[in-house]
């Protein structure tokens, strides 16, 4: 028997934001293999293999997946959100480069999901209506020097700028760090968001300013959105503002 691999998001929350075609995955797969609050999330059928790990193992995680297709079993391999974004599908890559010729001929395939940026934006209205990018703020895999400097680019470009795993127990300094960085080279009005959770019951969606905003209140579940220069709100009687970034900008 053939394996396969595929490696799916499953969004950032609640099971309606998985595509039809990982939850078609899901049911005939043998094999799902993820960080364990990940699964855990996860209907799993009657004789489905679940093999979770934890946060940090992506690595081995991708080489046990690889190694299970290539034995035969049909393979997920699961990320949260879109596996494309600092997820599963890099570290799958990496395995593949470094491992056994065998692996490359594997049928494998990248699917997409819906990410914690996009999910957030949809929330607010139109945040990422202009250009914009995304940077992870843990230096668990890059030096702190690196994303300080690109936090820095990224504000004097005026892009509207989306920031993954903002801070941790293990991590509690960066985002203060991260701050400091921006309001160096941004006005204290620029708008900011915290849209922690989103999707799940304890959604918590919180417009500020880069002025007001305090870091502590980010955590691991929580995407930052700094705004770009022409970001506004659209303020309503009742609910947070929209947050829009339009679509023309003047010469």
């Amino acid at each position: 028997m053939s394996g396969w691999l595929r490696v799916v998001g499953v969004g950032p929350g609640p099971e309606r934001w998985i595509t039809p075609e990982v939850s078609a995955l899901l049911a005939v797969a043998s094999d799902v293999v993820g960080y364990q609050s990940y699964l855990a999330r996860l209907s799993v059928r009657v004789g489905q293999t679940v093999h979770g790990s934890d946060n940090g193992d992506e690595l081995a995680r991708a080489q046990h997946a690889l190694s299970l297709a290539a034995q035969g079993a049909r393979v997920l391999v699961v990320s949260g959100g879109d596996p494309g974004v600092f997820a599963m599908a890099a570290a799958v890559m990496e395995a593949l480069e470094s491992g056994p010729a065998a692996w490359r001929a594997l049928d494998l395939q990248v699917l997409p999901g819906v990410t914690a940026m996009l999910a957030a934006a949809a929330r607010l209205g139109a945040p990422l209506g202009n250009d914009f990018c995304a940077i992870n703020l843990s230096d668990n895999l890059k030096p702190w020097r690196v994303i300080e400097q690109r936090l820095r680019l990224a504000a004097q470009a005026d892009f509207v700028i989306a920031l993954y795993n903002p801070a941790s127990k293990s991590r509690p300094a960066q985002v203060h760090q991260a701050f400091a960085a921006l309001r160096s080279e941004r006005s204290a009005s620029t708008v900011v968001v915290f849209a922690k959770a989103i999707g799940r019951p304890d959604e918590e969606l919180l417009v500020t300013t880069l002025g007001e905003a305090d870091p502590s209140h980010a955590d691991m579940r929580t995407l930052l959105l700094i705004g770009a220069s022409t970001t506004r709100c659209i303020e309503r009687a009742e609910g947070a503002p929209f947050v829009y970034s339009p679509r023309r900008l003047e010469a």
